[in-house]
């Protein structure tokens, strides 16, 4: 990285490849891939902390935590994720509105910057409040901070009990307090619960729908386009409500996190309008290269650009590492 500030030379840093579509991003000169630097670090179960390579794939890490009966809260059907790319990329899991996302999850980071220092901000204990919160800056930042190489995260325990409940009002959710999730995928409205047996028994009681055992976690919607719908969580219907016809969707209640797909971008203006007006943004996360029509990957600047701009600055003063990725043409 420092022979590439100095040489201005464009660095892309790949993970999974699974969140490539990101942004608008200059053509690279360099590629560094980053599954060498994959593997648990430290694990301390009785902490809940583990330590691991940014490189690591989400699904193998979190098949080791699940011996203990813990896990990371990351992504539930991550396909070729690692763990730095999920944090980089700023993605959550859908348990979010129960178990927060993975902003908070974040406990250490180190990092190597666009011209080669070698960084660590945060620590192994909740409470750390010296300098910049980096751990907490580097989610979604796209390595604009520089190349994650490890992180230390806060796990949680997994109950013995868990169930998927089927319903067919988002509303009959409230019957429960605090579900794990309430997901909606097309229309079909499911409700998942973990805790003791008696627990989830009689929460999926009170909810009355079809039941089974175990969680049955949906895939994000595949299809030519695909984007991310962030409104406030009370308006998460109504967005529902306005996606273009033919979307495919998967909704996180609660969260106001809505993954779609679609043929095309047909529409996407009209729905952007009214949810920036809203408060949030349609993102587009995967798309045809050059088909977008004029529509900003991004949608307007956020009012905070400045303030980022001059922030990723400190970190990669020649801008080397995945420009173009942000929004605003960072």
């Amino acid at each position: 990285l420092r022979k590439a500030t100095e040489e201005q030379r464009v660095v892309n840093v790949v993970g999974g490849g699974t969140k490539q579509g990101y942004g608008a991003p200059l053509l690279p000169d360099l590629v560094l891939e980053m599954g060498g630097l994959s593997g648990i670090e430290e694990w301390d179960p009785d902490d809940l902390t583990v330590t691991v390579g940014a490189g690591t794939p989400v699904a193998e890490l979190e098949a080791a935590l699940r011996e203990r009966s813990q896990t990371a809260v990351l992504p539930e059907v991550p396909r070729a994720s690692t763990v730095g790319g999920v944090i980089s990329a700023g993605i959550s899991s859908l348990r979010r509105a129960r178990l927060l996302g993975t902003r908070e999850r974040m406990l250490e980071v180190r990092l190597v910057t666009g011209d080669g220092r070698v960084v660590r901000g945060g620590g192994r204990v909740v409470k750390n409040v010296s300098g910049y919160d980096l751990p907490r800056l580097v989610v979604g930042a796209f390595g604009s901070l520089g190349v994650i190489t490890s992180v230390c995260l806060k796990l949680w325990p997994m109950p013995p009990a868990a169930a998927t409940i089927t319903i067919d009002d988002v509303g009959v959710a409230d019957r429960v307090t605090r579900p794990l999730a309430v997901l909606e995928r097309n229309g079909v409205i499911e409700v998942f619960l973990w805790g003791t047996p008696e627990e989830v028994a009689a929460s999926g009681g009170r909810l009355g729908g079809p039941a089974v055992e175990g969680h049955r976690w949906p895939g994000d919607p595949q299809g030519l386009y695909r984007w991310s719908v962030r409104v406030p969580p009370a308006l998460t219907s109504e967005a529902i409500a306005r996606l273009p016809s033919g979307w495919d969707y998967l909704a996180v209640h609660g969260a106001g996190d809505i993954r779609a797909a679609s043929p095309n971008s047909d529409g996407a203006d009209v729905l952007r309008s009214w949810v920036e007006a809203s408060g949030g943004a349609v993102v587009v996360t995967e798309a045809p290269i050059g088909d977008l029509d004029g529509l900003d990957p991004w949608g307007s600047p956020p009012p905070g650009l400045e303030i980022q701009r001059r922030l990723i600055a400190q970190f990669d003063p020649a801008r080397i590492i995945n420009p173009g990725r942000l929004p605003g043409g960072l």
